[in-house]
């Protein structure tokens, strides 16, 4: 994770935020209907290194900076933190779905991404399930680490 103060990293601007869920959603969908699970392979690559390395290796941040961005945004954005938490917990359900993929068992591999793909719809229509976890985690981290 990046630096616990917040006021050293800039916000990464609302119109990427948004590009990434609806990233997600998408590509999720159009997998789906073409029932073609390689897609969300390059999907759970796309998040996990955005989740591992931060705008750095967001591809979604890449092109969004240079298409969303020369927009006048007047509002905020969001904690560069949260933004990496809510990757990797993304990572986390779409790997998931490629092991069960690799498995055969492809129910349970296209129920994980589409699970991906409804938290990020949720989160489009303003209820973030990953930022919900992620200031409950901050807020009892002394339950969970015992400091």
């Amino acid at each position: 994770m990046l630096s616990t103060n917040a006021d050293c990293v800039s916000p990464i601007p609302a119109a990427i935020v948004r590009l990434n869920r609806w990233t997600i959603v998408l590509t999720v969908a159009v997998a789906l209907m073409l029932r073609f699970a390689p897609l969300t392979t390059a999907l759970f690559v796309v998040v996990a290194l955005a989740a591992c390395f931060g705008r750095r290796g967001s591809l979604i941040y890449r092109v969004g900076m240079r298409v969303l961005a020369r927009a006048d945004q007047p509002e905020g954005g969001e904690d560069p933190r949260l933004m990496r938490f809510n990757n990797a917990l993304a990572a986390l359900m779409l790997g998931g779905g490629q092991v069960a993929f690799a498995l055969h068992a492809p129910l349970i591999g296209w129920s994980l991404c589409v699970l991906t793909a409804l938290a990020a719809s949720a989160a489009l229509a303003g209820f973030c399930v990953g930022c919900v976890l992620f200031y409950q985690l901050k807020l009892n981290r002394w339950r969970l680490l015992g400091s």
